[in-house]
């Protein structure tokens, strides 16, 4: 007998894991992966379907910890603009996981309208502040999806730090002005902060400024306008200058730095976080690997594979992790870009697009659950 049917699982035969992350914008990891066990159990209820939903370190993280067993923690956090919204964070004993998105993210602001010099990540400081209050000191910050390009100045305001302005005054959320902030105090940092360790984990590897920096490449995302951005660019490199001044350091060119409008650098500089790819640490939480043993076959995805799914992103992680387990994989997505050479390179097998079985677009968007339905169908007859 195999040792995981001896632990209560199915035969090898007949075990799936379904480890997808979610379809920006319209599903949920969890849903996609609910949407695919119903399409394979719909052809073979013999199967057992292990969901497990994943991340990159961005949208999702959160809701990845909590599915790992960790426990929801309800805050009440500064969002995007300032505004109070409901936040959490999840803690499995002293270790605990935040998610920037979720507290001052992108699909956070107040009718959707994009505030880019208002913006502050102000309240995600608010959040690790709450955790560090009950005694978290192993804490896992997931960047992406940022409303804001503060330079992270608005996360060392919510965790204590004084920002002071030229004038000797206390500077108020600078919004994407790190510039008005002529001295960084961190001694009024959270006290907690001094026996925690800190990781960032965050899918990308931008520097804080430059061609590749926080506004040039994501500064658009946020509302920021061509003109604007050379604003901005001085503003953060402004910012640099104080944080190295406070700290000794020199983190802009950091891999990551740039990340979550440039709350990278500050949690490297200020904060001394390590920082991870974003999908290794969200695959550990989950414990991925002990999930994958015994499966022969694995469905990741997201919404869109194409050149970015090969660097670093989730469907990448996955398809690495069970390749060395022995599984076969495949993929589900709303659009694939990626051509075979391209899927091979990360070890997926085949893909299955929602625009394979619906030209409609619009209809790929609202009802994604019933397109992945039918996929899971799809790969049911063609892989088990």
């Amino acid at each position: 007998m195999h040792p995981k049917a001896a632990a209560g699982h199915a035969p090898r035969q007949h075990r799936v894991v379904v480890a997808s992350d979610k379809f920006k914008g319209s599903l949920s990891s969890d849903g996609v992966g609910e949407a695919v066990r119903r399409g394979l159990l719909s052809v073979r209820p013999d199967v057992e379907v292990d969901v497990v939903p994943v991340a990159d370190g961005g949208d999702g993280t959160l809701a990845a910890a909590v599915a790992a067993g960790y426990e929801l923690v309800p805050v009440t956090a500064a969002g995007p603009t300032g505004e109070p919204v409901a936040t959490a964070y999840a803690r499995r004993g002293d270790r605990a996981v935040v998610e920037l998105a979720h507290t001052t993210g992108l699909a956070l602001l107040p009718g959707g309208r994009p505030a880019p010099w208002a913006a502050t990540t102000r309240g995600t400081g608010e959040v690790l502040a709450a955790a560090l209050d009950a005694g978290c000191r192993d804490i896992c910050l997931g960047v992406g999806g940022s409303a804001s390009t503060d330079g992270g100045a608005g996360l060392l305001l919510g965790l204590g730090a004084g920002l002071v302005g030229a004038d000797g005054a206390p500077v108020p959320d600078p919004g994407a002005r790190p510039d008005r902030v002529a001295a960084l105090d961190l001694r009024t940092l959270h006290p907690g902060l001094s026996e925690a360790r800190l990781v960032l984990a965050c899918d990308v590897d931008n520097p804080l400024l430059g061609p590749r920096g926080a506004a040039a490449v994501y500064g658009p995302q946020k509302g920021l306008r061509p003109d604007d951005l050379p604003v901005v660019e001085r503003a953060l490199e402004a910012w640099a200058d104080v944080v190295d001044a406070a700290t000794g350091t020199d983190h802009r060119a950091t891999p990551g730095a740039g990340a979550a409008g440039g709350v990278g650098f500050a949690v490297l500089a200020a904060l001394g976080a390590e920082v991870r790819s974003g999908v290794e640490v969200v695959l550990e939480l989950v414990g991925i690997d002990e999930r994958l043993r015994g499966a022969p076959l694995v469905v990741t995805g997201e919404g869109a594979l194409d050149v970015q799914t090969l660097a670093g992103k989730a469907p990448a992680g996955v398809a690495a992790r069970a390749r060395a387990a022995g599984c076969d994989v495949v993929a589900v997505c709303g659009a694939r870009q990626l051509d075979e050479a391209g899927l091979r390179s990360m070890g997926v097998g085949a893909a299955y697009a929602l625009l394979d079985i619906e030209s409609d677009l619009a209809r790929c968007h609202a009802e994604p659950e019933v397109l992945l339905e039918e996929l899971g169908r799809v790969i049911a007859r063609a892989h088990l």
